[in-house]
């Protein structure tokens, strides 16, 4: 009789605790879910893509589309207006964890727009509804808040499905944005030089070193 209530002591004593850590994991899983950040998604950095080897080596990105500028009626043609420019092309949101690259951007436009640099914002609410303002305020936010002069296009869709044309053949190239503020570096010859991740700050030294060797050789072409 005592072996065998022993036995059983000891049966109940492992189904309780065979319970308890199955319940433990459970609330685990639980409270980690209810806690997960959105930005912990986002690779702290997507690689640079080395000039002229995109996903196909010398990719160009067929600029010939036409996009409206932020709460104006007038459209533009890429290709025609930024023809020979080298180019910045970066999905914005506000009310992003890293809306504050806004600043990064502008200076960059400032110092380098006198050798040939254009930075080419395009407001979208795709990442958490985190532009959800109409143009008329988003614009002002960009003029107020944080002095933007670089140009602003109407909202816009940048991942799949739904692209807009133009994000639509930057995916394919180097693959779509996963989240707010990531960035794609085109040569002045439209060629597809280089994609940072949303973390890679504007004035970060691969970006902005990238975007010197890239000014170089526009304005060696241009002087020859």
């Amino acid at each position: 009789y005592n072996k065998n209530q022993v036995c059983a002591n000891k049966m109940r004593k492992n189904s309780y605790f065979v319970q308890k850590n199955v319940y433990t994991r459970h609330k685990f899983i639980e409270n980690t879910n209810m806690k997960l950040n959105p930005l912990s998604l986002i690779p702290a950095v997507i690689p640079a893509i080395p000039f002229g080897a995109a996903r196909n080596p010398e990719v160009s990105i067929n600029l010939d589309t036409e996009v409206r500028r932020l709460n104006e009626a007038q459209q533009i043609n890429l290709a025609e207006t930024y023809e020979g420019k080298v180019l910045l092309i970066v999905n914005t949101a506000s009310k992003c964890g890293f809306t504050h690259q806004y600043e990064g951007l502008e200076n960059l436009y400032a110092r380098y727009r006198g050798r040939g640099l254009v930075v080419l914002g395009f407001p979208s609410n795709d990442f958490a509804g985190q532009e959800p303002g109409t143009e008329s305020q988003i614009q002002a936010f960009c003029r107020l808040s944080h002095g933007i002069e670089f140009p602003m296009f109407e909202k816009t869709s940048v991942k799949q499905p739904g692209a807009s044309e133009l994000y639509e053949r930057l995916g394919q190239a180097a693959g779509y944005p996963r989240w707010n503020f990531h960035k794609y570096l085109l040569d002045h010859r439209g060629f597809l030089a280089g994609s940072y991740g949303s973390r890679v700050v504007p004035e970060s030294g691969p970006l902005e070193e990238q975007l010197l060797s890239l000014l170089d050789a526009a304005n060696k072409d241009g002087g020859e």
